[in-house]
């Protein structure tokens, strides 16, 4: 019966152990804050997102209440694949592509705050900031933050 309860408990602890230790990598980050982005759950990105960013995706939030509803099931079939990661000191960035624009490489930048890598996402990233600033900003709304991170073309996507 000992053993019965210490193979249990030693069970319990490690899935414990597995469950609490999250994926702390720049690559895991910046996968989990893609996908919260393109698939409009910015409750998620906001995780992985430093102060500065959560105060933009909540921003955004606010204005994905008027995305149809069509518009928002087409966004959830994008798929984000990470390619490369570089990391310098405490600075990041990931190289990505998504499948809506497969062709284009994009990127992301992430920062290092504690033991934590966080996203660093602004208003000029949504204009194409993060990718040398060779896009127009068409792509933005209003309030200048309807784009993708590196791509101008979020708000076009939303218009299926």
């Amino acid at each position: 019966m000992k053993r019965i309860l210490l193979s249990v408990s030693t069970l319990l602890l490690a899935a414990m152990m597995l469950v609490s230790c999250s994926k702390n990598s720049p690559k895991d980050v910046a996968t989990t804050w893609l996908n919260g982005f393109y698939h409009m759950d910015y409750e998620a990105a906001k995780k992985v997102s430093t102060e500065d960013t959560k105060n933009l995706l909540s921003q955004l939030q606010q204005l994905s209440g008027m995305v149809p509803d069509s518009s928002k099931k087409e966004l959830k079939k994008i798929t984000v694949n990470v390619k490369d990661v570089k990391e310098e000191g405490d600075k990041a960035t990931a190289t990505y592509t998504t499948s809506d624009n497969a062709a284009k490489d994009q990127q992301l930048k992430l920062v290092k705050q504690g033991d934590k890598w966080l996203v660093q996402f602004s208003k000029s990233d949504t204009m194409g900031g993060a990718d040398g600033g060779d896009q127009q900003p068409g792509g933005a709304d209003s309030t200048g933050t309807g784009g993708a991170p590196g791509d101008a073309n979020m708000a076009d996507t939303t218009k299926h």
